[in-house]
């Protein structure tokens, strides 16, 4: 059989997106294709940077080609990467912003700021252009869990507009209201006050293009969520709970919240954290301080996604983070964790953009 551009995309529609179920031609992830005898080249834009399967759908091309065009041939596969994403036609400085995930809890205390930051620092190493903003306007930790207290904040003008510049730290473009007050000084806010600080975190920034956007939210279900998902438009949200019976009856309130009729923020999925205990003098032990499985069966129940389960680690009992005068970072032994919970976060951020793109182009 010759080889020609034809039978290379006859091939190649063979190839389904592990995550969107369909194939790679009518997704338009194939582009570039070029052939010259035995050699074929192109490219597959993936859906995103982040993508944990890439060399899986690499090695499928591949495949498809020797067995539908021909044997022998010579493939060189170029990955790219397109992130899917709900087009934004505000014209707003988050224009550029192409995912914004909220990270919520219904209580405080179970690790989020922790779960925020390092699925942050995940997608950062993975090659996405990452941002952080601290939203917890009462009680921002972001400074002093990258080390960065009293950094001063710089600000450009923007068409006759003052904007902030994000910090940048470990690939990460961070943002907190503790940025720009006191860091000694207890924050008392109003309603209308917060709302408006936090309104302002986003819209009087500015920021370049980034693939995902990760908003740590405060505990609880109050005025700064309301004003979030009113004012920003989310891609989706994170629960992160414990196992405890009593974080998972308020990590229940934080679900209904966003499914909310006059909301309707998808839940992309359910962290559970600190679900064992695991001492370093005995490695193969669990010990489950909080109860064993509590947030599994939460997402199980709601039947949504639960995105993985993180051990308390000795001899901090932190779930993942360390601060070092101005060093943040996983601990090696909870990398592996956090590395699969955002693998399996951006595929239901695919999903839930392409589901959300179906429906938009099925409304008359």
């Amino acid at each position: 059989m010759s080889v020609t551009v034809d039978n290379v995309l006859q091939a190649l529609s063979r190839v389904l997106d592990p995550d969107l179920k369909k194939d790679l031609v009518s997704l338009g992830m194939i582009r570039d294709i070029e052939v010259s005898d035995l050699k074929v080249s192109f490219s597959v834009v993936l859906t995103t940077p982040a993508c944990p399967l890439k060399e899986s759908i690499k090695s499928s091309c591949i495949q498809a080609i020797h067995d539908w065009v021909h044997p022998d041939a010579e493939v060189q596969v170029n990955l790219s990467a397109r992130v899917t994403t709900v087009n934004r036609s505000d014209g707003s400085s988050l224009k550029t912003v192409k995912n914004i995930i909220a990270v919520a809890s219904g209580k405080g205390g179970v690790g989020k700021t922790t779960v925020a930051a390092n699925i942050a620092l995940s997608l950062a190493k993975s090659g996405a252009r990452t941002a952080l903003v601290d939203a917890d306007i009462y009680g921002p930790s972001l400074p002093l869990m990258f080390g960065l207290v009293n950094e001063p904040i710089r600000a450009i003008q923007v068409n006759g507009q003052t904007k902030a510049i994000p910090l940048r730290k470990h690939g990460i473009d961070l943002l907190s209201i503790g940025f720009f007050v006191d860091a000694s000084k207890a924050l008392i806010w109003r309603g209308p006050l917060a709302s408006s600080a936090l309104k302002q975190l986003f819209f009087d920034t500015q920021w370049g293009e980034i693939d995902y956007m990760i908003v740590d939210l405060p505990p609880g279900t109050g005025d700064i969520h309301l004003s979030l998902v009113q004012s920003v438009p989310l891609t989706g949200a994170v629960i992160v709970t414990t196992p405890h019976e009593l974080a998972i009856a308020d990590a229940t309130k934080a679900v209904n919240m966003f499914n909310n009729e006059n909301i309707h923020v998808p839940i992309l999925g359910v962290v559970e954290n600190m679900s064992w205990f695991t001492p370093a003098e005995l490695p193969s032990n669990r010990y489950y301080i909080f109860g064993d499985g509590g947030g599994v069966k939460m997402a199980n129940d709601l039947k949504l996604t639960l995105l993985g389960q993180l051990p308390l680690i000795a001899p901090n009992n932190q779930s993942g983070i360390y601060v070092d005068n101005d060093m943040l970072s996983a601990s090696q032994q909870l990398q592996p964790y956090f590395d699969s919970i955002v693998a399996n976060l951006v595929r239901q951020v695919s999903i839930s953009n392409a589901q959300k793109q179906e429906l938009k182009t099925a409304l008359p």
